[in-house]
């Protein structure tokens, strides 16, 4: 209860917090916030209990003030009946005072509309300002419910929402996921386009050189802290499968069943990932490196590949926080990896592995393009070749903007004309973003160092800045635009073949949607690219084979995400990749 909750706060069994009078206006908010007419009536009777001088209330000695009128504690024997228990209905009911009260699961609130348009939307909650260190789940509240200021985000399936399982308690869960109703496996399967790439060996000085096949997942696998964090969004779960007892079993058995020889992974909490997920990927084989957010949160971004496979050139974290840039006020981080390829027969090129998750705010679109620029920026210096060209780049992550957005587009065209467009439509995230501010021109501060090219920008000379004042003047530093150099292209259609349905990688109670993504740099005569988007055979990669995405009628079979063989709200994309050998001389 809500009332139960606040008291909880401001008293325990024995007294009130000094300071705290029925006519608190906390309390008030609260229960004007709920709008409840048995709240109104609890209330008048806990007015009538705590308020000064009642018998029943008594100040612990050591917070008695000698001149109160408080400062005799009476024996516990001398009290008047305690008041009903406040965080049960059916001890006000036995009192008479409530007599029609039933025992409810949970208050529900209802839904409304963000009053600002850069406010923050509930999915997922930021970490209070209270300094929780990571895996403290002892002051977890119990189940929340979106906040007034809440709506659900494009997509949201009804059959999901409707759903209503065991009741989800705060912080732990019961470890006994066997008692939970047997769910049907998700069924997933691999699609084969090697047909449409021919494995010809490359002749060089009478040798031959093979090309070199690998494999890439990128997989948000749901921070605990997170789930904790936001249990509204998991009512349809049975509460046993949302243990990290249970999940992380079933997270390791699906890593190790793709084995991939690269993945790409969000919402890695790092107690979890330092005690038990590093070990067991370590003792499979894979080499790792991880980069936690900056700010309160305990999750960040892994890069993992298989040692035998590759070899780790360099590592590059990219933090999304800059002090000052009041855009870039935010957590969010990347991680980038440059490989080299093991293989004695033949002269491969490195390749850039970018791991992201990007700021989840539907409502931010302008700081997400601001940190997708920040990384596009470190990529293209990372993957540069000596001949200024760039090496083959892989671009994996939960980047929370839907396919066809504007977002969307920019990565894969290069290239935004955001003239008039507004910061909610950026990610596509909701059909109808409140709000109509547009994106400002430019996006990001010129202090930021990065050019509308998403280059870093050296320091300027003299000759530098008159040339820039020229560029002003021009109108070229202030056209509604921003590009980038890398020709990406994205390794799933995001519609079924079969049903011409949208494909959807994460779902839970509020959404079913895809924003996860594996973007890579297409070899000339790739299946996914198209012929402006595509680069030399030797200096991109060619889509081998895929697992196949589902839409809502397969997770509406399997009771959504995540459910009981399946412990993320996410599902992973795996895919194969060719590269063909470097040509010599």
């Amino acid at each position: 209860m809500i009332i139960g909750r606040y008291m909880r706060r401001h008293a325990n069994v024995n007294y009130v917090r000094p300071g705290v009078s029925p006519n608190d206006p906390m309390f008030s908010r609260y229960l004007s916030t709920v709008g409840f007419p048995q709240a109104q009536t609890v209330y008048s009777h806990w007015r009538h209990w705590y308020q000064p001088g009642h018998l029943w209330l008594t100040y612990p000695s050591h917070l008695q003030h000698p001149s109160s009128p408080f400062s005799t504690v009476r024996h516990p024997s001398s009290r008047p009946p305690r008041p009903p228990n406040p965080y049960n209905w059916s001890s006000w009911r036995q009192t008479g005072i409530l007599p029609h009260a039933q025992p409810r699961r949970g208050l529900q609130l209802s839904a409304g509309l963000m009053d600002r348009c850069n406010s923050e939307p509930p999915p997922k909650r930021k970490r209070s300002a209270d300094g929780r260190q990571a895996g403290d789940k002892s002051q977890r509240s119990p189940e929340r419910s979106p906040p007034k200021s809440s709506r659900s985000p494009k997509g949201s399936p009804e059959w999901l929402r409707n759903v209503t399982g065991s009741p989800v308690p705060p912080g732990k869960f019961p470890s006994d996921p066997k008692k939970s109703p047997s769910t049907p496996e998700l069924k997933r399967h691999w699609e084969d386009l090697s047909h449409l790439c021919n494995a010809v060996p490359s002749m060089n000085g009478g040798r031959q050189k093979w090309p070199f096949d690998f494999s890439v997942m990128s997989y948000n696998i749901l921070s605990q802290d997170l789930l904790c964090d936001n249990t509204y969004l998991y009512r349809h779960c049975h509460p046993p499968i949302l243990d990290w007892c249970h999940r992380y079993p079933n997270i390791i058995k699906e890593l190790e069943q793709h084995s991939a020889d690269i993945m790409c992974l969000q919402e890695v909490q790092e107690d979890h990932y330092k005690q038990q997920i590093k070990p067991s990927l370590e003792s499979l084989g894979y080499h790792c490196e991880y980069k936690r957010r900056t700010g309160l949160k305990p999750d960040g971004c892994a890069v993992v590949f298989k040692r035998e496979r590759f070899s780790l050139v360099s590592c590059h974290p990219v933090e999304y926080f800059r002090h000052g840039i009041p855009l870039l006020d935010r957590d969010n981080v990347g991680l980038i990896v440059l490989l080299r390829p093991i293989d004695p027969h033949s002269s491969l090129t490195n390749i850039c592995v970018a791991n992201t998750h990007l700021l989840y705010n539907p409502r931010r679109g302008d700081i997400k393009l601001a940190q997708l620029a920040m990384l596009l920026a470190e990529i293209s210096r990372v993957a540069q070749l000596p001949d200024s060209s760039v090496c083959p780049v892989l671009l994996c992550g939960d980047f929370n903007s839907v396919p066809w957005s504007p977002l969307y587009r920019f990565i894969k065209d290069s290239r935004l004309e955001y003239d008039d467009l507004p910061i909610g439509k950026v990610s596509g995230q909701e059909e109808n973003p409140r709000g109509q501010r547009i994106l400002t021109v430019p996006i990001w501060p010129r202090s930021l160092g990065i050019s509308q090219q998403c280059q870093y920008e050296s320091r300027t000379t003299d000759t530098d800045s008159k040339d820039l004042e020229q560029a002003e003047l021009d109108g070229s530093l202030t056209k509604p635009s921003i590009e980038h150099c890398l020709k990406l292209t994205s390794a799933y259609s995001h519609y079924l073949k079969e049903s011409g349905h949208p494909e959807i990688t994460t779902c839970h109670s509020r959404t079913a949607i895809t924003v996860d993504y594996v973007f890579y740099s297409a070899a000339m005569g790739d299946v996914m690219a198209q012929a402006e988007c595509s680069v030399p055979p030797e200096k991109g990669l060619q889509l081998l084979g895929r697992l196949s995405l589902v839409g809502e009628d397969v997770l509406q079979k399997v009771n959504g995400l995540p459910n009981q063989h399946n412990s993320s709200d996410h599902l992973p994309l795996l895919t194969r990749f060719r590269l063909h050998p470097q040509v010599d001389g």
